[in-house]
């Protein structure tokens, strides 16, 4: 299913040692240099325009420094962003255990995320319109308490809908007492 075993490039102290985690697509990162890109172009539109208004005399009172720094540090930081895409993607993960699904994610701060499949009530697949136009689903796992639901964006469509089925048996029995 081309699969991708996270374990060898993105262990962590918080690592289970006898999970192998399971990569999300790669197309994740198409999808965040396009939302991350085109939010960064609106911020950019939005602090360039006192650097017009000043170079236009119509607001010749405003601070050059501030009128040119202020659409730098929007550029630097888009940069920034689009340098740790990638690595974001590549760290998160998943990976099914017998009684648990564990979701990990994070970079500086490792996070792993254990939802009991006892615990979910329903799963819920979307797919907004770029994730569509990649073949991407995002799945929301919903459990008995709001604060322990959890989301895992960035599988391809089929994946997502053998997960949804996967994890509405496996939660199901669990519930039944099996």
């Amino acid at each position: 299913m081309g699969r991708k075993n996270l374990r060898s490039q993105h262990s962590s102290a918080i690592d289970p040692g006898d999970v192998v985690f399971l990569r999300v697509s790669e197309k994740l990162i198409t999808a965040r240099f396009v939302e991350r890109g085109l939010t960064g172009l609106i911020f950019l539109a939005i602090t360039t325009v006192p650097l017009i208004l000043r170079l236009t005399d119509v607001w010749s009172g405003y601070p050059a420094w501030l009128a040119w720094g202020l659409p730098a540090v929007v550029v630097l930081s888009i940069m920034w962003e689009m340098i740790l895409i990638p690595r974001q993607v590549r760290a998160i993960g998943y990976a099914e255990r017998d009684d648990d699904l564990l979701i990990r994610g994070g970079i500086m701060f490792h996070r792993i995320m254990v939802v009991p499949y006892g615990r979910m009530q329903y799963v819920d697949v979307t797919m907004g319109p770029l994730e569509r136009m990649l073949g991407l689903s995002t799945i929301h796992l919903h459990t008995a308490s709001p604060g322990t639901n959890a989301m895992l964006n960035g599988l391809s469509a089929a994946e997502a809908a053998r997960l949804r089925e996967q994890l509405s048996a496996r939660g199901e029995a669990k519930l039944a007492g099996l």
